[in-house]
């Protein structure tokens, strides 16, 4: 499947040959423990902790390419563990890629569910230090702090230690401030899936804003809706390979051919009839 053509024919991003091996504590394979005997399991608690540390390696990432350009808004899908989120990160320039190579254009910014905030610390300090991050001066941030709390529809409890704060009030906040500045390369990783309606249709029109200001958007999301209201272009990985790169309908009807049908909900029992 062929990308659609770019509006600006300026590359954001170019990915070539990106292997990303992660190297993870394992465990040897062992007997089940049913079938050893009181003293053989005894001897086993301190024994295994030299088998934990077996090295293994874990492809996350396998030889993707492709090039995105300043404007564009991409979705990236997949089923679970299919590197989308990792590939996200070594974009984002947190994980270095293990072969291959990356170009950035510009500054980026990775906005995600499980990003971590300062916890103890309110969700005020929290927009203080996340708007200095990406560049802002105190006084900007000061200007822009109001706007960025009824974004996020936080009201007071941005006062509040954001451990205090559910998901959904965490996501939001993440969001304002990420979009507080409009960063050259926006990363979003499911952070569009908490929150209502409402937020939803506020987080679309700034992403559709940030890319008027030829910002490129990646969304990694398993709302296909999503991916088709926001993305024009969309790439499929499956087990960390890049299965396609083209335009959202095509790709998103060729994964969701490959997804287990749904089953239609069990029409319910007719009552038995009342006795006279």
């Amino acid at each position: 499947m062929a990308a659609p053509e770019p509006k600006d024919s300026t590359p954001a991003v170019i990915c070539s040959h990106v292997d990303i091996t992660y190297r993870v504590q394992g465990a040897k394979k062992m007997g089940p423990v049913a079938d050893e005997d009181d003293e053989s399991l005894f001897k086993n608690l301190f024994s295994r902790g030299r088998e934990l540390a077996t090295i293994q390696s874990v492809e996350a990432v396998k030889d993707v390419s492709f090039v995105a350009y300043h404007g564009e808004s991409i979705g990236i899908i997949g089923r679970n563990g299919s590197g989308k989120s990792t590939l996200l990160r070594s974009i984002a320039g947190l994980i270095p890629p293990t072969r291959g190579r990356i170009w950035i254009s510009g500054e980026p910014s990775l906005l995600g569910v499980n990003a971590v905030l300062m916890s103890k610390l309110s969700g005020e300090r929290n927009i203080y230090i996340g708007g200095q991050a990406l560049g802002l001066t105190r006084a900007q941030i000061k200007e822009r702090f109001a706007d960025i709390v009824d974004f996020s529809g936080i009201g007071d409890s941005v006062y509040r230690p954001m451990k205090t704060y559910s998901s959904g009030q965490a996501a939001r906040l993440r969001f304002a401030i990420s979009t507080a500045a409009t960063p050259d390369i926006l990363m979003i990783d499911e952070a569009l899936a908490t929150g209502d309606a409402d937020f939803k249709e506020r987080s679309s029109a700034k992403v559709a804003e940030i890319r008027q200001q030829a910002s490129t958007v990646f969304l990694v999301s398993h709302s296909n809706s999503t991916i088709r209201e926001l993305c024009s272009r969309v790439l499929w990985m499956e087990k960390g390979v890049l299965l396609a790169d083209g335009p959202t309908e095509e790709v998103v009807a060729a994964y969701e051919a490959t997804l287990p049908k749904k089953k239609p909900p069990a029409k319910p029992k007719p009552l038995p009839p009342a006795e006279a």
